[in-house]
């Protein structure tokens, strides 16, 4: 089945002939080689190139073993296309399977890697290259620093709810309780019957996102990354940080280990595009709170797996679902909090913190989003609504519901759409 990722078959498209590596980054199994190999490279065939243009390198295939050489696979591809009056297009699949290797004519000095290789084919002017590299080794810094700034990144998700019903139509309501139980890798869709599907989200985490992680960084303790993991999957949208993830460790499991530790553990989570971390965000203030902050799961379905399939919250699951959607959709993503003047129960004014779940910003384009699984009453509602009225400003405010079909605005101006409606119109905000 050949599942549409138009938007990020776009990037590549504006990205060609820019004179940047254009790298293709994201959380291993998100459907990066695809991408690549089968639906830009259709867009080119069709457009004109053909196929004896397209260079294509598979660094985890034995018949490509010896370019994990980055000086074989520099001469490789000189030789297919120096002097050539054709352009040429490079696809590298898996790049972190490249090999480092000492300099021949300087034994003593610096290694060689894939980046100088790369850097070097960048400036043949009739080739255009494209590399797909796993989280584990070829992560976001790595490409910023050595590669000079002279690449593109094209960062790609798991599938989008939009993405995921294209594929598989039906109800949308149906649909979306599967994809809010399965998440959007995009293997999910092939798979036969509910416990195939369970089975392969669960061995991503044993056996590819782990692996990768204790090789890269050379974990000392992989049982606390994997407690940190649980906790965090357990808590998606919750505020924390370091300090109370130990604390918490130290309650659940007797693990004693510093925040410190707990921080860089996190950190590695995160390289590996597992989570994402969402600061905290005065909105009349304009500043960011240092601590405490959100952490969601880069799919749910896996946050789901790795706790079991329990846990079914749908609020929680919910939040995560829209994070991810406008991360998507390119807006960064924070946490508002507002402050209100209210009087205790000794009758004196305190100040009191009030959370909009996301304040979502692109260049000149704002929202305030509130995710609320349903408004049964007035009492709930005036809940969801009180800080959409202390932002002192006029930028479109949504609540974003679980409980309705159609959309309205009330009197205040505040859009009021389902969730599905929401997560199929990329053009409400």
């Amino acid at each position: 089945m050949e599942i549409k990722r138009d938007s990020y078959l776009q990037q590549l498209i504006d990205f060609m002939w820019d004179g940047q590596v254009k790298v293709i980054t994201g959380i291993r199994r998100c459907g990066k080689s695809f991408l690549l190999r089968t639906l830009f490279k259709k867009y080119l065939l069709e457009n004109g190139v053909s196929d004896k243009q397209i260079i294509t390198i598979e660094l985890d295939l034995t018949r490509d073993i010896k370019y994990r050489d980055p000086l074989e696979l520099s001469a490789y591809v000189r030789s297919r296309t120096e002097g050539k009056n054709e352009q040429f297009y490079l696809f590298i699949d898996e790049i972190q399977m490249s090999d480092t290797v000492k300099n021949p004519y300087n034994p003593q000095g610096k290694e060689i890697t894939f980046y100088d290789a790369l850097n070097d084919l960048r400036e043949l002017d009739n080739l255009d290259v494209y590399v797909t590299g796993s989280n584990s080794k070829m992560l976001s810094s790595d490409i910023l620093t050595e590669f000079r700034g002279r690449s593109d990144e094209i960062r790609v998700h798991p599938l989008s709810f939009a993405e995921y019903y294209s594929a598989v139509g039906g109800d949308r309501e149906d649909a979306f309780e599967n994809y809010a139980f399965y998440g959007g890798m995009p293997l999910i869709i092939s798979r036969p019957n509910d416990k195939a599907k369970m089975s392969y989200l669960t061995s991503l985490f044993s056996e590819v996102y782990l692996k990768d992680i204790a090789e890269r960084k050379s974990i000392e303790h992989g049982d606390v990354l994997e407690q940190i993991l649980d906790i965090l999957c357990s808590s998606i949208g919750s505020l924390t940080n370091p300090t109370r993830l130990r604390n918490t460790l130290a309650s659940k499991t007797g693990i004693n280990v510093s925040a410190v530790t707990v921080a860089s553990y996190i950190k590695h989570l995160e390289d590996a595009f597992l989570f994402s971390e969402s600061k905290r965000y005065d909105v009349k203030g304009k500043s960011y709170f240092e601590y405490p902050y959100k952490f969601y799961c880069e799919d749910v379905g896996l946050r789901n797996a790795r706790i079991g399939f329990r846990q079914q919250e749908m609020t929680h699951i919910m939040e995560n679902i829209i994070y991810n959607e406008l991360i998507v959709r390119g807006f960064s993503v924070d946490i508002g909090v507002v402050f209100s003047r209210e009087k205790n129960t000794n009758g004196s004014s305190v100040r009191i913190p009030r959370e909009i779940d996301f304040v979502v910003t692109d260049g000149n384009k704002k929202a305030y989003i509130q995710s609320a699984f349903a408004l049964p009453d007035e009492e709930k509602e005036a809940q969801e609504l009180k800080p959409f009225s202390l932002t002192g400003d006029s930028f479109p405010k949504i609540i974003v519901r679980k409980d309705i079909r159609k959309r309205w605005y009330d009197e205040s101006g505040i859009l009021n759409i389902g969730l599905t409606d929401f997560l199929l119109d990329s053009t409400v905000i």
